[in-house]
């Protein structure tokens, strides 16, 4: 059943559940930010009202910086913004930024330690018809491998908010996931965002897995746990919202009873989430892992749910995940 602890989403599993793209809560995040600390500035490369930074441009306008097409120059200016005691948003879609601009966010932000934070729009296959060249399924794996890193992926766009309002008392660099596209609200106003710790979502007696579940993809994680419950077969679902750093003890004791994995992520299987979590296990208790994500392709065109269907992403995917890495535990 829902964690009734956290305050989730009575409706979730409504076929009208409400539903809103991340995106947009980063746009009411930043808002909220500019109205409470004068110190954020906001920093745009030709994308302002894709990535929602036209609310605060509009209220803003002296803490407001479009940089135009050149996301190269737009890491350096918020770096060195940085170095001046502000904390700097730069926003683009992820392929241009973390993508384009990998290496100078490294050395002018992360080398250094800079107060800036990365969001990143349009990521992974959820993006749809705009195709592989806009679909960002990378983008945690160039990041997560920065000293120092801070990465979220926030499940709806109200968490969303929480992550960029909680990424601002952060002092090193933060890379944040956001979607275009409309996806269910999971969480409430009342469920707690904590910068360094995963939650769990479902929660069950003896379970036989447990799933790892970020960003959009909760979701589909959920629906499966509840259908596996009328199976008669219990999984714990984890809420991967902090990526790096990972919490170490979260994952443990969630993995502590069921003593197998399988991890939902719409990114590269390589270097994303999922590699995050093995990489742990392996160092500690050496678990069976299976993982849903792209599986070392890029996508197609196409709307969001086709994507997840065509490249073995869906509720229906997940059971059959769950079942082949209970067959292996056996």
């Amino acid at each position: 059943m829902l964690n009734p602890n956290l305050k989730l989403n009575e409706k979730l599993f409504d076929q009208d559940v409400e539903v809103a793209p991340t995106r947009a809560g980063f746009g009411t995040g930043l808002l909220s930010l500019g109205e409470t600390n004068p110190n954020v500035v906001a920093l745009s490369a030709d994308l302002t009202e894709s990535t929602q930074v036209n609310k605060f441009a509009e209220k803003f306008p002296e803490r407001f910086f479009e940089l135009g097409v050149a996301e190269q120059n737009m890491a350096a200016v918020a770096a060195g913004f940085a170095e001046t005691g502000k904390i700097a948003f730069i926003s683009s879609y992820a392929t241009f930024s973390p993508g384009k601009n990998w290496e100078t966010i490294r050395t002018t932000a992360v080398y250094n330690e800079a107060n800036v934070k990365i969001a990143g729009h349009h990521s992974g296959i959820m993006t749809g018809p705009d195709g592989a060249t806009h679909q960002a399924t990378e983008d945690i794996a160039i990041t997560r491998c920065w000293p120092k890193m801070h990465v979220y992926v926030p499940c709806d766009s109200i968490e969303a908010k929480k992550a960029t309002i909680a990424s601002a008392n952060i002092k090193t660099p933060v890379y944040i996931r956001y979607t275009r596209d409309k996806t269910p609200i999971i969480t409430t106003n009342e469920t707690p965002f904590k910068v360094n710790k995963m939650q769990t979502f479902w929660v069950t007696e003896n379970p036989k897995v447990t799933i790892f579940a970020t960003g959009y993809m909760l979701y589909y994680a959920l629906v499966a746990a509840k259908e596996l419950e009328e199976e008669k077969l219990p999984v714990l679902v984890v809420n991967a919202a902090v990526i790096k750093p990972i919490d170490e003890e979260g994952v443990l004791e969630a993995t502590r009873a069921s003593q197998s994995v399988v991890t939902v992520e719409d990114h590269q299987v390589e270097g994303g989430m999922g590699s995050a979590i093995a990489e742990l296990l392996a160092k500690t208790t050496p678990l069976p892992i299976e993982f849903i994500g792209l599986q070392n392709t890029f996508a197609e065109s196409g709307t969001p749910k086709e994507l997840v269907e065509k490249y073995v992403m869906g509720v229906k995917d997940i059971k059959e995940a769950i079942k082949r890495v209970i067959r292996r535990k056996q």
